[in-house]
This record gives structure tokens, C-alpha cells and sequence, in this order.
């Protein structure tokens, strides 16, 4: 691989893929290595194109997933979409998303309606947050999930009123009881229809896994509570889109969402119920994401171009900073063994893996949705996240595993590398992945006992791959690759 670039500049790139993306596999960072980092930035941030997903294929060899209503079919379809994607920004927003607007099939029965969920945050989680949130607030799973087909005019269902302003918008401190039951009272007659049986409201919290599953978003007028209220210091006869609009221009709301947005892409901060008590880890960078924000009409993209292209996101100390997700470990690992070819079970086992490590893509804990930092690691999920990577990685007949091992062989043309050698070329090839000097010494004592390598012959080709397939799967046992 060569480059005119720098190694400091490809590893700055390489940090950017690891944040906005699920990490770079070697054929990514060629095609990005001749530009710029802003240009990067561009393209990585501007895609108008929907993902190619075979879906026929995949619904002549698992029906489960062209079905989606069971959690292991609607789970593994997402991971396979996930690690084939094109965008892998647009993947990665919705798992963002996925975070804060935490939506659990659990309670809804069958995982079609969190599917439909997650593909409104493909169309809508890169513009304005006024649009997202609307889009949030029609949302069948969401309304379902929190009890808003019980809100009615003549009683209302705090549910929504309280998660909008709690945890889906502004954070603890920046609003009022009163606050909370007007916007209550303005999002009643928001409710859901199933236009098979059009004549069947949804209005005593029916569910029901294969007779009610084409959910719709229905207004009802005569359900709608049309008196004055008031909503962060605005009064008039507000619906659910005034709601919207007034939580939309606080401060508040642009400062929370800087701050979820750091936590995801920067660095790890303290867990979201510590917020109203703890200061950010930079609050400049907030400050700068929330200038973007204003500036930009509610733009999510303007935002994220903001942080992207900042100094502090670029900065050394930003790298390594994050502790992998479940799921951002999983797809990434598996981008780097190379693509899925169907009819796989990879995606199944990948699944299960990330609701053994603590995240059940489509099932979150709470409302509250997942912390993350810290608490994704324990003993146990750490020895999930060794088993699975080692045994993705474990075959060099996998197209993406042949191709990192004949790179490291192209570092060195002479036809013959040393054992050190081997564990540099590893780490250049996977990441770069900056790794501590005591790790690096222990992963080239563990490569001594291969001595001096070759390829000339079928014989020391075979002992070439066991020695680098040996060393790549005990990198990604470390604690530097379990880090973004």
C-alpha cells in the first residue's frame, strides 16, 4: 500500500472511519488516501443513494428476515445491513439514534414496527431535528412504546409529553411538570390506525403479534385537547407540531443533542442521568456543535460537519477515547472479514453475540435506552467480544482475512518477513491501530515463536496465514481495538 500521505495523516483518517463509520477496512482507506481529510469529510457526510439490499435473496433464503416480525431474523437483517453498507455514516446515525430514542420490541410484541422506526431514521435522522422529531412523534412504534393511543383529550397520558422533554430533547432541569402535561395535552389525537381494519381504532393499547401489525399514524381531531396551554414559556392552542417547534429553538435542546453527539462520536462522557449534575467533558466543542445548530436551521448534518471537521475532534487525545459498542465492535469486525455472502448464518450468530455483550439491537433496557462507556465491559462481555472476533477472523479463505494477510506480505517484497515485521504489518494493515508499547512487545514475544517467515512454497504459505491469522486474532483481543 502506498501513499504520499503521512502516517499521522492516514491514522487521522483512520480515527474519522472509526467514528464516522465501523472502522476502515483496507480497501476504504485506499479509495480515501489521495484526498484530503475535508474532502473525506464530504463525501463521507453527503449520500443521497439507498443501500442495494438483495432483498429477494434474502427473502428466498431467510424468510425471517423479509418478514421482521421475529427478534432474531429483524436483528440479523440490520447487522447485515449494517456491515454491507455503502454509507456507513447513514448505518451508524441510526444506531445513534437507535440510543437515544430507545424503542423495544419487547413491549410491542413483534419487531416489524421498530424496523419501520429505524428506516425513518435513515430518511430523517441526517436533517433538521424539527423534522426528526416529528417524524418521531408519528411514529407507530414510538407511540405504542410509550402509551400515547391512551392520550386522549378528556384524560391525558403523560408517557410522551414527559420522555420528549426528558430524553428526547432537552434533559432533566429544563422544563416544568406544567410544561410536561401541556405537551401532553398537545400530542393527544396522535394515535395509530391499522388500515387492514379500518374501522377497528387503536385506542385501548391493543396489541396483538400477527393481526395488528401494519400500524399507521392517525390524527384524530375529535380527540384533541384545543384549549390554551402553555410550553416553555409559550402560550396559544398548541398541537403536537407547535410542541415540536417550540422545543426545536431552546438552547437546551441544541446543547443536549451536542452532547449525545459527543458521547457517540468523540469520547465517552459520564452516564446522560449524570448530566444536569456534571459539566461536559469539553464544553467548547458543545458550544461549537450548538453555534451550528442555530446557524444552520436545526441541521443534524451542519452539526455533524461541524464536530467532524473540529480541531478537538482531531485532536490525539480524542483517539482511542470511546469504548466500541457491541454493535460497532461486531460490524466492524465483520467489515473487515469481508462481505456476507448469503444464504449466512454470521448475521444470527452476530446477533445473538451483541445481546450476550449488553446490546439487543431493536431490544434496549429502558426508555432510558443504553449508556454505554463503561458499562459495556465486564468480564464476561469482554470474553463475548474476544470469542467473536477471533472466530470471525479465524479464515484466510475469507475474502476480506486473504486480502488483509497479502497486504501485510506486500509491506515487505523481498518474499521472506520477520517475526516483528509480521506484528507491525498486522497493525498497520488493521488499522493503523495504535497499540501501548507493553502490548506491542507482548504480541511480537507471542509472533517470536514463528522465527522468520516465507511464501515461496505451498508449505510455508500455509505456515504464513496460521502465523498471521495467529497474530491478528490475538490484536483484536486487546484493549486498544476495543477502543474507537
Amino acid at each position: 500500500m502506498t501513499s504520499t500521505k503521512s502516517k499521522a495523516d492516514i491514522g487521522l483518517v483512520a480515527h474519522l472511519l472509526r467514528r464516522a463509520g465501523f472502522g476502515a477496512t483496507p480497501n476504504e482507506l485506499d479509495s480515501f488516501i489521495e484526498l484530503d481529510y475535508d474532502e473525506i469529510v464530504d463525501y463521507l457526510i453527503n449520500f443521497d443513494l439507498p443501500d442495494y439490499i438483495p432483498q429477494d435473496f434474502i427473502s428466498r433464503f431467510h424468510k425471517d428476515q423479509s418478514d421482521l416480525r421475529i427478534a432474531d431474523g429483524a436483528r440479523a437483517h440490520w447487522i447485515y445491513r449494517m456491515v454491507m453498507t455503502k454509507t456507513p455514516l447513514r448505518e451508524k446515525m441510526c444506531l445513534f439514534w437507535h440510543r437515544i430514542f430507545a424503542t423495544a420490541a419487547t413491549k410491542l410484541i413483534q419487531n416489524r414496527v421498530v424496523v419501520n422506526q429505524i428506516d425513518m431514521f435513515r430518511e430523517k435522522g441526517f436533517g433538521r431535528f424539527d423534522d426528526l422529531l416529528l417524524g418521531l412523534s408519528r411514529d407507530p412504534a414510538m407511540i405504542m412504546w410509550l402509551d400515547n393511543q391512551d392520550n386522549h383529550g378528556s384524560n391525558i397520558n403523560e408517557n410522551y409529553g414527559r420522555e420528549i422533554l426528558e430524553l428526547f430533547s432537552m434533559g432533566v432541569g429544563n422544563y416544568s411538570e406544567d410544561d410536561i402535561k401541556d405537551t401532553a395535552r398537545a400530542f393527544t389525537g396522535w394515535s395509530v390506525v391499522n388500515p387492514e381494519y379500518m374501522s377497528i381504532k387503536m385506542r385501548n393499547n391493543t396489541v396483538r403479534p400477527y393481526g395488528y401489525i401494519s400500524w399507521q399514524y392517525e390524527y384524530d381531531a375529535n380527540d384533541h385537547d384545543n384549549g390554551v396551554k402553555t410550553i416553555l414559556g409559550e402560550t396559544g392552542n398548541w398541537n403536537g407540531e407547535d410542541a415540536i417547534r417550540i422545543i426545536c429553538e431552546q438552547k437546551a435542546t441544541a446543547e443536549y443533542i451536542a452532547r449525545h453527539m459527543y458521547h457517540f462520536f468523540v469520547a465517552d462522557e459520564v452516564p446522560v442521568p449524570q448530566w444536569p449534575h456534571q459539566s461536559p467533558r469539553d464544553a467548547e466543542a458543545i458550544s461549537l456543535m450548538v453555534e451550528s445548530y442555530f446557524q444552520n436551521e436545526h441541521s443534524i448534518k451542519s452539526m455533524m460537519e461541524t464536530m467532524l471537521k473540529a480541531e478537538f475532534f482531531k485532536e490525539e487525545s480524542a483517539r482511542y477515547a470511546r469504548i466500541k459498542s457491541p454493535a460497532e465492535m461486531v460490524v466492524g469486525t465483520m467489515r473487515l472479514a469481508g462481505p456476507i455472502e448469503l444464504p449466512s448464518d454470521e448475521t444470527y450468530y452476530a446477533q445473538a453475540v451483541c445481546s450476550n455483550m449488553g446490546q439487543a439491537l431493536l431490544g434496549p433496557p429502558s426508555v432510558e435506552g443504553w449508556q454505554g462507556g463503561n458499562e459495556w465491559i465486564n468480564t464476561g462481555t469482554y470474553v463475548e467480544r474476544v470469542n467473536f472476533a477471533t472466530k470471525i477472523l479465524d479464515n484466510s479463505d475469507k475474502e476480506g482475512v486473504r486480502n488483509i494477510i497479502d497486504r501485510i506480505k506486500s509491506i515487505n517484497n523481498t518474499g521472506n518477513i520477520t517475526s516483528d515485521d509480521l506484528v507491525s504489518g498486522c497493525l498497520e494493515v488493521l488499522g493503523p491501530i495504535n497499540v501501548s508499547t507493553m502490548t506491542e512487545k507482548r504480541l511480537k514475544e507471542f509472533a517470536s515463536k514463528y522465527g522468520e517467515l516465507t511464501w515461496s512454497d505451498e508449505g510455508s504459505f500455509n505456515q504464513f496465514d496460521k502465523a498471521a491469522l495467529s497474530v491478528i486474532q490475538l490484536i483484536v483481543c486487546t484493549q486498544e481495538y476495543q477502543t474507537a
